[in-house]
């Protein structure tokens, strides 16, 4: 019999979002935060949308589109969003689950990387540029915004897209950086059982449970 995991947050599957939309909630959420407060982890998508770093360069647009830019308040250089890219926002409080950021930022990596070896699929981090990579091209990228001891954004993961977007930016200010997702490596689950593998792993790699 599988086991079923008792997440120590509250899950939302809210489909597909504006990014301004969920930028905002998740401000508000993160503000409105007491001691008390259940952490929450929501599963998204969005329409396509740039977003760009609180210290990202212009110059990382390399051209011009129909898509629109966002400067947002999360750690990091541009990434696209669209369709089809799974993105999980995490919703915690890091003194609650005695983290800092660097030990979150490993947690989120290995939980990308324990689901795609569920796949059988070998991936791994990158100190000097976080997210999670396959044969050096980029499935996830992270991005993060701590305020009063807590977190908003989160993982970005790449399963059923148009990558196309990517071409008109350096992935996280990196030129040249390739970029991959999950139905290209041959994974045809759908992005709702992606998503329900993102919450137990996640689960199991910030408790230990």
């Amino acid at each position: 019999m599988k086991r079923t995991l008792s997440f120590f947050f509250k899950a939302r599957y809210l489909g597909v979002v504006d990014y301004p939309v969920a930028w905002q909630a998740m401000k508000d959420f993160t503000a409105n935060r007491v001691d008390r407060t259940l952490d929450e982890v929501w599963l998204l998508q969005h329409p396509p949308v740039y977003t760009q770093g609180i210290a990202g360069k212009p110059e990382h647009l390399l051209y011009p589109n129909d898509i629109p830019v966002i400067r947002t308040d999360r750690g990091g250089q541009i990434t696209f969003h669209g369709p089809g890219q799974l993105v999980a926002y995490l919703l915690l409080d890091l003194r609650r689950l005695q983290l800092n950021v660097r030990g979150l930022v490993r947690k989120m990596e290995d939980s990308v990387i324990d689901l795609l070896a569920d796949y059988r699929i070998e991936a791994k981090g990158c100190p000097d540029a976080p997210g999670v990579y396959v044969d050096d091209a980029k499935i996830a990228s992270l991005g993060l915004k701590i305020k009063n001891g807590c977190c908003y954004h989160g993982i970005a993961f790449n399963v059923d897209m148009d990558l196309k977007p990517f071409s008109a930016i350096n992935p996280c200010g990196y030129a040249g950086l390739k970029v991959t997702q999950a139905k290209d490596l041959g994974v045809d689950d759908e992005i709702g059982v992606i998503g329900q593998k993102m919450l137990e792993k996640l689960q199991i790699n910030l408790t230990g449970r």
